[in-house]
Formats: C-alpha cells, structure tokens, sequence
C-alpha cells in the first residue's frame, strides 16, 4: 500500500541527520508520495506532512511532490474533498520547504504547462509562488523577474479574446490569469515605491527594471492585440482594468513619463547579436505605441499627464507609434494606429501645422502607410477610417506643407483611385486660392506649373492602360476642365495657358491616341467573342480570373462581354469629357484672337 511504502521511508529518515540524506531517500519519497496522490490517499499525506517530526524531512524533499500535486489538484473537481486535501498539502509545502528549491520547482511546473492547462496551473501556483519569492533574501530581483518572463512566455501563444462573447466566456482563463498576474506583482512594486528615496541600492534598482520589463511585456500581450473599447453588458472590461493596473504600476515606480517623452533616446541594451537587439527593439517599439494608444486615446493614466504641449508636439512624439501600428496588418492594431492618429489630429486646428514637419520621415511615411491601408486592408470599415485620416492629415497642414504632400503622394502611389482622390484635393486648394481676396503662392503660378506637371501626362504616353488608370486619367481632365473655365488666358493666374502647349503634347494628344486604340481593341474583343459564343456554349468555355494571386470565379462569355462593354463605356466617358475640354480650350483662345484683332 502507497501510504505504508511512504511511512516506512519516512522512518527511515527520521533518524537520519539532515546532512546524510541521500539521492536514493529523495527518489523514494518522490515515488511514494506521488503513489498516494494517485491512488486517493492525499489525506494521509498531509497528516504526514503535518507531522512535526516529519518537518526536516518535509524541508528537504517536500518540493519533489510539486508536479504530482499540480496534477492531481487541476484533474479534481473543485468540490472534491481530495483536492481541498492537495491544496492544503501545497499550502504546507510553501510554508516548510526550503524555498529556493521550491522556487525552481513551482517555476518548473509553470514552464511544462502548455495548452487549455496554462491558465489554470499559472493562477494556481500565483500565490505559492508569490510567498516563496517574498522569502528569498539572494538574487530576488533576478527571481521575480524570472517569474514574470516565465509566466509571460506561457501566455503569450495563448489567443486573446476580442469581441465581446469571448471576453465574457474568457474559455482559457486568460482575462481572469492576467489580472492575477498583476496582484502577484504588487508586493514587489510596493517594495521598489518603499526604497524609491534609496535607488541608489543595487537590487533595488535591479527590481525596478524587471518590474519595467513585466509591464512593456503585458503592453505588446495581450494589451496591443486585446479590445480596449468599454462594451456594453460588461461591467468591468477585463482587459480596460489590467491596462488600468500596468499604467498605475509604471506610475508608481516613475517609469510612465519617461517611456511617454523619452522613447526616442533609447534604452541601453543589454545584447551583444544584433539579432537579438532587433528583436527586442521591435517588441519595444510596439509595446511603447500601445502605451500611447492607452494614454491618449483610451486616457489610461492621463490625470498625471502634463498639459504643457503643444497639440503639434504631440503629433510629432506619436508619429513613429503611428506608423509602427500602421505597419501591421491585425485589425485590432491597425485599428488603434488609426484611432491614435485621430486622437492627435483633433486636438489640432486646421491649417496650423507647419510644412517642416514633413522633413520628419514618420510625416512622410504615416500618409503612405494609410494609402496601404486604404488600397490593401481586406477590412471595410478601416479602408474608410483610413480615407478619413488622410483628409484630416491634409487639413492641418499650411498651404506649402499641403502642396508638398500632394507631390509626395503623386508620385509614391502607384494606385490610380488614391492618385485621382490627391488631384481631385489639388483642384479643391486652387479653387480656394482663386476665391480668396488673397493670393495663394502654392497653388497658382508657377508652383502649381510645376504640380500640373504632374497630372496633367500619361504615364507610358499612348501606350498606357486607360482602363487601370481610368480613375486618374478623369480627375486630370475635371482638373483642366476647370482651369479653363476658371481662369482667363489675360489673368493666367494658375499658368495653365502658359504651358497650354505642353499639356496638349504630353497628355490630350496622347490620350486620343490611346482612345483609338483601346476602343479599336475592345471593339475587335467584343466582335471575335459574339462570332465564337456558339462554339463557347457548345463546349461550356470558360475564362479564369485571377487577382492578388487569388482565383476567382470562372467566367462565362456572357460575363466576359459584360466586362468588355463596360470598358467601352468608360472610354465613351473619357472620351465625352476630353472632347469637352477641348471644346472649351478652343472657344476661349477664340475669344482671345478675336479681341486681339
């Protein structure tokens, strides 16, 4: 019997000293003892365990039932009078082992964890833990943070819950498990606020810095991919509240406004790989854009934020966490990269941000991030915010800062809807220029000359592809249109007449060309396919379509001559407005001739 086999060892042990216990007497106090466990007999244990004579002996080799004990504790239903009996027995095994023995056991358990299992082992060995670290008097800082890396390691694979049911069903334990993590930090952080007048102390300082590392840890997980919006239904947000608690901990030990202003000076790094130091700078700076996202959007910890700044400053400090959230492609990130930004440009009035900010790189490379979103994100709703964005950024800028993001963007994108969105923006800037009492350098005379020069061309001349630059191509000719209307050859305030000469070489001419030619083409498709449409039906012909290295449906030749007419009638519409543009060029040189004479 499990029970007789563990006394006969134990009584064998008692009369032994402490310093001639041997390896074989640990083995079979480990296989005894799990013995019992197993076979229904915690009770007993633990009046052996509870035996004060016993207690040497339970110092020494109790910490060897730590996994057995996890076991059978987390198998147990929670009502079962065996596993109140387990939990008893781990109560009196933080309390008697030797704890630094007991350290690495506990820690051990944590780290064989995987799976639905991780939640419900890290939150039971919290507290045992906690109580073991509390004794150690050596290398505590060092245990600690041991522990908190440990213990964050194992969460990390887990999936976070984001929508509202699966916070509420919380099926891993990981909202309940995070909270606890926290509670089982606290008597440190306390420690580190006692003896902050004392920083000077070596271990101290070192606690300090492992407590920073746990919290820059829980911004990048769960809190960068977690929902922090308050739900409705949910009386405290799980998250929102472990957010609240990492905020106050980096309150307490004087870290938050340093990590809010100071982030672009850099940490010292402790890596001699440069891979490494990569690594860790990555997951730094995505833990440090969460925390912006956490202060200035959802106003975690903004009671102690100096209101001092400028809402342009701000902007700047945000920019490079802007464009890191930007740079993902998860919805929850983009999604606070986009709200971040927001944040920022409403506390800003139009037209007040100065054109140098764009001799910044992250004011040049957040409205290219945003065109990504806007022309790549599958998600709906963020390819709109994303449109938005880029207005309001547009908006704020001086008239020479929008000039020059125009140029920038005119020539980085590649996409013709976004480029036709920019000249449509341009055209709006002129028409203010022109109805101002006012005159606005950057969008008349030769400034603009020089941003029409941009527009008003066709890429590959004739040869372009008017269908894929269809969306371009109108803007270009609404932009015309309206200089010519607008602006009078003997006022030439836009220069428009000045380079009338250029714009018909290297855009009207070639965009007839490429008229004919694209109608010849299509024209001579939609014949071929009506003449084969027997023949396809026949042999049920279909044509596959791929895009973005995706298949989509096969199409039919019915499908095919749809699209084909769909193109003729965007040239027809091109074409419509070319013609009209022309009409209007011609009457007004006309006019000009004819009161000449």
């Amino acid at each position: 019997m499990a029970v007789d086999e563990l006394q006969a060892i134990i009584q064998r042990c008692q009369i032994l000293e402490e310093s001639d216990f041997r390896g074989e007497d640990f083995n079979l106090f480990q296989v005894a003892g799990q013995k019992c466990l197993e076979d229904g007999y915690a009770a007993q244990l633990l009046e052996v365990i509870q035996n004060e004579k016993n207690k040497v002996i339970i110092k020494n080799m109790g910490w060897n039932l730590i996994s057995p004990l996890v076991r059978c504790i987390l198998a147990y239903k929670q009502e079962d009078d065996k596993q109140e009996h387990c939990l008893k027995i781990l109560d009196q095994l933080v309390q008697l082992c030797n704890p630094k023995e007991l350290f690495l056991g506990l820690l051990e358990q944590i780290e064989q964890t995987s799976g639905e299992q991780v939640c419900p082992t890290v939150m039971l060995l919290l507290q045992p833990l906690q109580t073991v670290l509390l004794k150690l008097q050596n290398k505590k800082a060092y245990s600690v943070g041991l522990s908190l890396a440990m213990i964050m390691n194992q969460l990390t694979p887990l999936p976070v819950p984001y929508t509202k049911q699966q916070i509420q069903e919380d099926k891993l334990g990981l909202c309940r498990c995070c909270n606890a993590v926290v509670d089982f930090a606290k008597p440190f952080v306390n420690e580190v606020v006692k003896n902050m007048e004392k920083s000077s102390e070596y271990n101290n300082m070192e606690l300090k810095e492992e407590l920073l590392k746990f919290c820059m840890k829980s911004l990048k997980y769960p809190l960068l991919t977690a929902q922090l919006e308050q739900l409705e239904g949910i009386e405290e947000h799980p998250f929102r509240h472990f957010a609240t608690e990492i905020i106050d901990i980096l309150q307490d030990i004087r870290e938050l406004m340093p990590l809010v202003f100071l982030h672009h000076k850099g940490r010292r790094s402790y890596w001699e790989n440069q891979e490494f130091e990569d690594i860790e700078r990555k997951n730094s700076a995505d833990s440090l854009a969460c925390l912006s996202y956490l202060m200035f959007v959802q106003h975690f910890g903004i009671n102690c934020f100096p209101m001092v700044f400028s809402p342009s400053y701000l902007l700047q400090c945000n920019m490079t966490h802007i464009e890191v959230l930007l740079n993902r492609t998860e919805e929850s990130m983009l999604s606070k990269g986009l709200d971040l930004f927001e944040s920022c440009l409403l506390r800003m009035e139009d037209n007040s941000l100065s054109h140098q900010y764009l001799e910044f790189r992250d004011f040049i490379n957040v409205p290219q991030d945003l065109v990504k979103v806007m022309t790549l994100c599958p998600i709906e709703h963020l390819r709109k915010k994303s449109l938005n964005m880029l207005q309001l950024f547009i908006d704020k800028f001086d008239a020479e800062g929008k000039y020059t993001l125009f140029r920038c963007l005119l020539k980085t994108s590649n996409h013709a809807g976004v480029q036709g969105y920019i000249i449509q923006k341009i055209k709006d800037q002129i028409h203010l220029s022109l109805t101002k009492a006012h005159d606005n350098i950057w969008f008349t005379g030769h400034h603009l000359i020089s941003l029409l020069d941009l527009v008003l061309f066709l890429p590959e001349g004739a040869e372009t592809d008017l269908l894929q630059n269809s969306d371009r191509i109108m803007a270009s000719l609404n932009l015309l249109r309206y200089l010519v209307i607008k602006d009078c050859e003997s006022d030439n305030q836009t220069g428009v007449w000045t380079i009338l000469a250029k714009i018909e070489k290297n855009f009207l001419k070639p965009l007839h060309v490429g008229l004919n030619m694209s109608k010849a083409h299509y024209e001579a498709e939609i014949k071929n396919k009506k003449e084969n449409r027997r023949e396809a039906n026949k042999s049920n012909t279909v044509c596959s379509l791929t895009v973005s290295e995706e298949k989509m449906p096969a199409m039919t030749t019915e499908m095919q001559l749809q699209v084909l007419h769909s193109a003729l009638f965007t040239f027809d519409l091109i074409e419509s407005v070319l013609a009209r543009v022309e009409e209007l060029i011609e009457v007004k040189v006309k006019a000009v001739m004819a009161e000449n004479i």
